[in-house]
């Protein structure tokens, strides 16, 4: 069985220090594939040494992968208002469920390089072994939402509540992708009434 990587412990490292460290990572990391990046270019873009990126990350992968789980750890303080499952009827859970879809289009429109990244650097099988890619917490929470709406008769019984999560989050994924694909010309958040909709209507119960 594959174990979870731990992210590397950033307590003592200056902020201001992380900070332009992580802004170099972004920059960096989304303009071209992880094998084509050296961390003395990180270092060099952040104007710290060598030194210093491998005390505090250790590897290039601990550096890609604390970055995302910090650029991917402000969407889900975004997204914690709308993560309660307990007492909602139907149009509770769809309006937050339409929370969240909103807030994620428009994190990705405001921050289109966590993508990028996503999208050209990133190994998904070395990423989901990472502490923070499996992210319990949230999981856990939008997965009991999913679980509660199952349970009355609002969404979709005929698959697992994993199944409907990983359905809404591929749809997501792609609309996102497809956005920056096409340079980002026509964005997604005046869109996302019909968007959403089209979501819904998708996992939804059927009666």
């Amino acid at each position: 069985m594959q174990t979870s990587t731990a992210l590397p412990d950033l307590k003592k490292l200056d902020p201001d220090t992380k900070a332009r460290i992580e802004a170099a990572v972004l920059d960096i990391f989304s303009t071209r594939e992880f094998h084509r990046i050296g961390l003395i270019e990180i270092a060099r873009g952040a104007n710290v040494s060598l030194q210093t990126i491998y005390k505090y990350y250790g590897s290039k992968e601990a550096l890609l992968f604390s970055g995302l789980d910090s650029w991917l750890g402000q969407l889900v303080g975004q997204m914690g208002p709308y993560l309660q499952a307990n007492g909602l009827d139907r149009a509770d859970l769809k309006q937050r469920l339409r929370s969240l879809f909103d807030v994620a289009l428009g994190f990705f429109e405001r921050n289109p390089k966590v993508m990028q990244i996503v999208m050209s650097s990133v190994y998904l099988n070395t990423w989901r072994r990472t502490a923070g890619h499996q992210n319990r917490d949230f999981y856990a929470a939008i997965t009991r939402m999913f679980a509660q709406g199952q349970a009355q008769g609002v969404l979709n019984r005929q698959v697992s509540e994993q199944v409907l999560l990983d359905y809404c989050i591929g749809i997501i994924v792609r609309l996102v992708q497809g956005y920056i694909s096409r340079g980002m010309n026509e964005p997604l958040t005046p869109q996302a009434n019909e968007l959403f909709e089209m979501l819904w209507q998708a996992i939804a119960a059927r009666h």
